[in-house]
């Protein structure tokens, strides 16, 4: 029955993972939402007997285990998890601090790492599962001034998510892939994403970008999180779910263009790439 089964949702007090966790109880399912605050949860769900709101710091490895471990106990085991959490970090490369890009990367890769570290053991041991990891278009197309960074985030989930689909499938555990284009959510909101500390003037182009972002893109995003929602239960239903999937046509647009570019560079260069061998003796 799907409602025995358990979602683990990371980053749910707003946005996709809100709209999803909302989704997962009306259709009856279990479900454990992480949020950096337990009360945000609360105000935004209220007590439902499905549901377990908690409070963690992905960033730490040893608060990751402990809501793994509280699910477990709580629930008895853990389905699909949707490795949701994640903030938008803006500025060009050079006025990034230190701290600011490691932060990003803290949230976005580490994070889900930890979740991914902790949850894998028992659904090797189940023998089943789904692993959601929710990356970004822009983590296959990353040409965007003063998105660099956080694109190259989604660009690491991506490139550790194909290794982690092939060692999970020998243990009949899918993973899915999620690049979804622009989603009418909070996530360009000025309270949630993060700018740059210390600006150069010099980099126009970055400030417009952030600008479109915030003031035209924000509130106007042409995809609707309850239509995502709804489709990744979708997937997660179907006994051979996609593992690269694309999420709003805008992303699919985005998408195509990219590999069509980086096809006609390939073939442009190709006499150079394939001279690199050594010569053949005749």
């Amino acid at each position: 029955m799907k409602s025995q089964k358990v979602w683990f949702v990371t980053g749910a007090s707003k946005g996709l993972g809100l709209t999803l966790v909302k989704e997962l109880l009306a259709q009856d399912y279990l479900v454990v939402a992480t949020s950096r605050t337990k009360q945000a949860l609360e105000d935004e769900i209220g007590d439902h007997e499905n549901f377990l709101p908690l409070e963690v710091d992905i960033t730490n490895d040893a608060d990751v285990n402990r809501a793994v471990l509280s699910a477990i106990d709580y629930f008895g085991r853990i389905d699909v998890l949707v490795n949701n959490a994640g903030y938008g970090q803006t500025g060009a490369l050079e006025e990034l601090s230190d701290l600011e890009t490691r932060r990003n990367y803290d949230v976005n890769v580490f994070g889900s790492l930890n979740f991914i570290r902790h949850i894998t053991p028992y659904f090797r041991r189940q023998q089943s599962g789904h692993i959601f990891n929710i990356a970004s278009i822009g983590g296959l197309v990353g040409n965007f001034p003063a998105f660099g960074v956080y694109c190259s985030t989604k660009f690491a989930v991506a490139g550790f998510t194909e290794a982690l689909a092939v060692e999970m499938q020998p243990f009949g555990v899918h993973t899915t892939l999620v690049y979804p284009g622009y989603f009418r959510t909070e996530f360009l909101s000025e309270n949630s994403i993060h700018t740059a500390a210390n600006p150069i003037a010099d980099y126009i182009s970055a400030r417009e970008t952030e600008a479109a972002h915030l003031q035209q893109i924000h509130g106007n995003q042409a995809n609707d999180p309850q239509r995502a929602a709804m489709l990744l239960i979708e997937l997660s239903t179907m006994s051979n779910p996609p593992f690269h999937f694309l999420m709003g046509e805008d992303a699919y647009e985005l998408a195509k263009n990219k590999i069509n570019a980086l096809t006609a560079e390939i073939e442009k260069w190709k006499s150079y790439t394939v001279s690199t061998g050594f010569e053949q003796s005749v």
